[in-house]
């Protein structure tokens, strides 16, 4: 008797590629064409939609946890190097789940797509942003001088507070959120975690302080000079050796102050 089992299998292959078929076309509102040149061509473009799909919240369209959680540990690895500002902004919406509770979770929906637009249609297409969980959401902006981070997280909260979003017919609501915003440490090679939790402490501040305002935490001062830079990113020089082959125990000449200013930020 023949086992049916290699039939089952096949078929439960082209299944799971019609499923991944439909979300990679669905995902793009129907319009993705799949090559169908070749079963290579084909399959690629189905991993990398599947892939595009991994890091994208699907009610928002926008980057999810997950890659944004990679975009920060780019971005601190980034202004370690070049000492170039960066500021992360956490945004809370101000009392969503009353709104959830009073006019249902699809009115709710349609508040965290409304405030995705906002945001987005208010950021330039360097910077990144995320839908982090729940109400809330997180933008990194990378080379946003000091003087320019608190305009920016303003007028995104304006903007917010002035577009009315309408969730059915002859009805619609306003909301607000509320801002927190930190610097990323220059110079020096910080976490993810700490710089989002920076953030975090600076979002409860906004909260406490009444929701629907913005606290951004004064940048650190972290000047490096031209010499500690070099200190900093230059080769290590080998240790050279006498005739006889023994080590040249010598010490160089080394500008010490310079050096223990570069090391001390970096413990």
């Amino acid at each position: 008797m023949t086992s049916s089992a290699p039939h089952q299998s096949v078929f439960l292959r082209e299944l799971r590629l019609a499923t991944a078929h439909n979300l990679v076309t669905r995902a793009g509102g129907g319009e993705t064409r799949l090559p169908t040149d070749t079963p290579t061509q084909y399959l690629q473009a189905l991993i990398d939609g599947l892939c595009a799909l991994s890091l994208r919240d699907p009610l928002t369209g926008l980057a999810n946890r997950r890659h944004f959680r990679a975009v920060i540990e780019r971005e601190i690895d980034r202004v370690a190097r070049s000492g170039d500002a960066a500021l992360l902004l956490m945004l809370d919406i101000d009392h969503f789940k009353q709104i959830n509770d009073e006019h249902g979770h699809i009115a709710g929906d349609m508040v965290l797509q409304s405030v995705a637009r906002t945001l987005t249609q208010g950021i330039r297409p360097m910077d990144t942003l995320a839908r982090y969980g729940g109400e809330e959401f997180a933008i990194v902006l990378p080379v946003c001088p000091e003087h320019f981070g608190y305009l920016v997280a303003e007028r995104l909260r304006q903007a917010i507070e002035s577009t009315p979003i309408h969730i059915s017919p002859g009805q619609s609501l306003n909301v607000t959120v509320s801002i927190g915003g930190v610097y990323a440490l220059q110079w020096i090679r910080s976490t993810a975690q700490l710089w989002t939790e920076r953030a975090d402490r600076q979002l409860y501040l906004a909260k406490s302080a009444g929701r629907n305002c913005v606290r951004l935490e004064a940048p650190p001062d972290s000047t490096v000079s031209a010499e500690e830079k070099s200190l900093l990113f230059s080769p290590l020089q080998p240790v050279p050796f006498e005739e006889n082959g023994s080590e040249n125990n010598t010490a160089p000449d080394v500008n010490t102050d310079a050096a223990s200013q570069v090391i001390t930020p970096l413990r």
